[in-house]
């Protein structure tokens, strides 16, 4: 075992001196401030580096990720990075990016007993279980595939529906959200077309209104 921790010790220090010939400000520059555009909201997978995948160096992507890319509205982890995002760095992008082949999508789905974390995908279930009929007669895979779809855009909603999203929005700050999902087998996005850039283009129950004069 600290073979294998010294092993990841010394590919830090390579890294960290291949990057200082090659640009000998970069820590100087990146220690001293974020500043980034891009807010990712993703999947814990191993394979789905944020920023690798879009071509970004460290500092412009700000990054959350859990089981399935889920938003709960009482997860205080998730709504401290968004809060985090919005009113102290000023994002103007969220994205978040499922991707193709999800086992958590894929054990929501399949049921069976996954222990603590089937409390985690209640959700992904419900949705399922909102969009079956489109679902049942898929083949197992395509099922998961299309749920890791779904499941992004779900996502969205849930975010433009937060006060942390909608009090942005009406002091004018601009941020869109976007559904992203992933493929493991090219390596590329596909955006899902589900993008919200507004207060109006939430869904009217959960809009906060404007406080109204009291005569």
């Amino acid at each position: 075992m600290r073979k294998e921790i010294e092993s990841l010790l010394e590919n830090n220090r390579a890294w960290a001196d291949k990057v200082n010939r090659n640009d000998p400000d970069f820590f100087t520059r990146l220690s001293n401030q974020q500043n980034p555009d891009y807010l990712w909201i993703g999947c814990s997978d191993s394979r789905v580096p944020a920023n690798q995948i879009i071509n970004l160096p460290p500092g412009e992507v700000f990054v959350h990720r859990n089981v399935a890319n889920l938003i709960h509205h009482n997860d205080l982890n998730a709504l401290s990075v968004l809060q985090y995002a919005v009113d102290v760095l000023q994002v103007r992008h969220i994205m978040v990016v499922g991707h193709y082949g999800c086992g958590g999508i894929r054990a929501a789905i399949e049921g069976g007993d996954n222990g603590m974390v089937d409390n985690w995908l209640h959700s992904v279930r419900e949705l399922y279980y909102q969009h079956r009929d489109e679902l049942e007669p898929l083949s197992p895979d395509e099922r998961v595939n299309r749920m890791c779809e779904l499941n992004a855009c779900s996502q969205v909603q849930r975010l433009s529906r937060t006060k942390i999203i909608q009090h942005a929005w009406q002091r004018g700050q601009q941020i869109w959200i976007h559904g992203w999902v992933y493929g493991l087998s090219d390596g590329r996005v596909k955006d899902l077309d589900c993008t919200i850039a507004g207060l109006e283009e939430a869904a009217d129950l959960y809009r906060i209104q404007s406080a109204t004069p009291v005569d």
